[in-house]
């Protein structure tokens, strides 16, 4: 599916020919997140992504970068997580050269103009801000915070008030120097194009060498001891809840048997969660759950919006769907949760954009790409027994982790729901 080139410089090129489609997508991945940020950084990886955008060397004003790419039909964008930020285009085949150009001068010449931290810092104090009127957001960093308390992995990525407001460009200059290296990024293209091409044209622009070593990644400390609530008071009219355990990270052998628990339990609209609180109990609209897979952690999150008096009833709901988990899934659910993730997948990756970032994650993170047909097999290999177990191991009493948003003075009746 893929080709793979390690640089002289340590950078890695990777590329999957796509002969059908008439779109290039681009991608640089950075190892470059809130996991690597101590306190007094906390938002330097989400506050320099900003500044990509805001002028280079070669393109001093901010629209020259955009208008570059928008100029010829595509898109431009980046995002930051906690382990990873990436910067990606995509466009027409013809226009390749033109977006790897510009990704490439973002990389590796921003000027970190003064003038435009100043301009930048209050945007993102804005953004920050928007995450706190949104019930919904807010409920799902509050959850980060329940599972992973005191450290990065639960702090919002793009930071606090008082850390962006207290970044300077200094720190932020010296975090790009260390960050953005060739060992600690990689470079995926998807697309009507060959690798030959692709490593002769990252080759020219990013070829060059470039020294240091990165920050490592903060460690995930997960503390045990009972039930954990966070919750925020706010006059809403909805509360906004998520239910959560902690789960296995990306390379354990528990991951895929896990995915298909979270399948059976909340994707989809025969899943257990759908059924129960919408179909049968009308406790909400949208009911759904996820799971994410980091490094050295993870978690399962469910979450949902209900009305602010059946918020009690809407955890209790949630609570007995995982208890309920833990006696077994059938195996026409389990049929049901292989085929909707091998079908999902298969979709996905029709787009140059995804498959992208299949490879430019996987590589950055894992130093490996695992193919669609090894995931499938993966998928399509794990038994009702082994969810059965992944229930019992993750979804036991005394592992929940809750937030809740609304109109509520104290955390007490929330935790008692969820008491052993």
């Amino acid at each position: 599916m893929h080709e793979r080139t390690t640089l002289p410089n340590g950078l890695r090129v990777l590329s999957s020919a796509m002969p059908h489609v008439r779109s290039v997508s681009t991608g640089i991945f950075v190892g470059a997140g809130s996991r690597y940020e101590d306190d007094s950084l906390a938002g330097a990886s989400h506050f320099l992504e900003h500044m990509l955008f805001k002028g280079t060397a070669k393109r001093p004003d901010p629209p020259m970068i955009s208008g570059a790419i928008e100029s010829v039909g595509g898109v431009i964008n980046a995002s930051t997580d906690r382990e990873a930020t990436l910067y990606y285009t995509k466009v027409a085949r013809d226009h390749f050269d033109i977006a790897l150009d510009v990704l490439a001068d973002m990389y590796a010449a921003p000027l970190l103009a003064d003038e435009e931290v100043e301009r930048e810092r209050s945007v993102i104090l804005e953004e920050l801000a928007m995450t706190y009127d949104q019930p919904d957001a807010l409920a799902d960093l509050l959850i980060d915070r329940a599972l992973w308390p005191d450290q990065p992995m639960g702090r919002d990525v793009g930071g606090t008030r008082e850390s962006v407001g207290a970044l300077t460009r200094e720190q932020i200059a010296a975090y790009h120097a260390r960050q953005y290296v060739p060992a600690n990024t990689v470079v995926a293209v998807a697309g009507n194009i060959s690798h030959s091409e692709v490593v002769e044209k990252v080759g020219a622009l990013l070829g060059g060498e470039r020294s240091g070593e990165a920050l490592p990644m903060h460690p995930a400390s997960v503390k045990d001891g009972g039930v954990r609530v966070e919750t925020s008071s706010r006059k809403t009219d909805q509360a906004h809840i998520c239910l959560a355990v902690n789960a296995p990270p990306a390379d354990s052998e528990d991951r895929y048997a896990v995915d298909m628990l979270n399948t059976a339990l909340g994707e989809g609209m025969t899943s257990r969660l759908f059924l129960e609180l919408r179909e049968r109990r009308g406790l909400a609209y949208d009911v759904h759950s996820s799971v994410m897979h980091y490094r050295d952690c993870g978690a399962l999150v469910v979450g949902c919006g209900v009305d602010t008096s059946k918020a009690a009833e809407s955890v209790r709901a949630v609570r007995d769907e995982f208890v309920k988990a833990q006696e077994g899934v059938t195996e026409e659910e389990l049929s049901r949760a292989r085929e909707y993730a091998v079908g999902r997948l298969g979709l996905r990756l029709e787009d140059t954009r995804a498959v992208m970032g299949w490879m430019g994650g996987q590589e950055l993170l894992r130093n490996e790409v695992r193919s669609p047909d090894e995931v499938t097999a993966r998928i399509r290999g794990v038994t009702a027994d082994e969810v059965t177990e992944a229930a019992r191991r993750y979804l036991g009493p005394g592992a929940y982790r809750l937030s809740v948003v609304g109109p509520y003075r104290s955390a007490a009746r929330f935790e008692r729901l969820l008491a052993p």
